[in-house]
């Protein structure tokens, strides 16, 4: 393993994924940004000292094309977080089929591809971090989401069963389960969310988003950053095939 880690993160030119570069970045490791949007995720990578690779993740060979490029340039990839995905509301009856193919494909397979082509490298090496952001809607579910929230569970499934194929070969796989955070994608569904139950837009928020919080608030996408940093630490070592929450109190419902 190279002196400086190298951590891949995807879906990094915005929200979680682009906390959690600032974050790997600023704790010392090489950060490699994959995003669809190139002008973002390049202005992101410049300003932290990082790499960027422009990637279609909804296909698996923009996800071969990715690893393939990683390990061409750096021979390695240490950490990988699994973060790009997008969201789309809608009655089961009225949810077209094509969206269902690119949320599933986006978020469920792309993370199993990725995992797949760096796995090889870290078992070789005998350390590696694979962190999945996940969602509350990981472990619980809502109406109108039933891509969204299928995704989620199957990551679940992946996190748990990566985990234990890992931890002979110094391997940690856990899942990051947010609540609300305060993204673009979050602030693009609170529209979606009124136009669905015909509600004003900030009725979304506290009664729909924070309804089941005890803490009454949207999550910065710094705290999860933070979490990211701490599951890569060695401190972290022996926490793997976890769900961990930051969900203002969600799940104790």
């Amino acid at each position: 393993m190279s002196e400086q880690q190298i951590a891949l993160i995807t879906g990094a030119s915005s929200g979680i994924g682009l906390a959690a570069a600032e974050a790997l970045a600023a704790s010392g490791r090489k950060v490699l940004l994959a995003d669809i949007n190139r002008e973002a995720g390049e202005a992101a990578a410049e300003r932290i000292g990082g790499d960027f690779f422009q990637a279609d993740l909804s296909t698996r060979t923009g996800c071969k094309a990715l690893t393939d490029a990683v390990l061409s340039k750096y021979g390695q990839c240490d950490i990988l977080i699994n973060n790009a995905g997008i969201q789309h509301v809608a009655p089961i009856e009225e949810f077209p089929e094509e969206k269902w193919d690119f949320i599933i494909g986006l978020m469920l397979t792309a993370p199993f591809l990725l995992t797949k082509y760096l796995w090889p490298g870290m078992k070789g090496r005998s350390w590696g971090r694979v962190i999945n952001i996940n969602s509350v809607h990981g472990l619980r579910a809502s109406e109108f989401k039933v891509a969204y929230v299928s995704a989620k569970h199957g990551l679940t499934g992946l996190t748990k069963t990566a985990a234990l194929e890992g931890g002979a070969h110094g391997i940690t796989v856990n899942s990051i389960c947010p609540a609300y955070v305060r993204t673009p994608l979050v602030d693009g569904q609170i529209d979606a969310q009124a136009k669905t139950h015909h509600v004003p837009r900030e009725e979304v928020i506290s009664n729909i988003m924070l309804k089941k919080a005890a803490v009454k608030r949207l999550i910065e996408p710094s705290e999860v950053g933070d979490l990211v940093v701490y599951l890569c630490s060695d401190s972290a070592a022996c926490i793997t095939g976890t769900m961990l929450t930051i969900d203002c109190g969600w799940t104790a419902n």
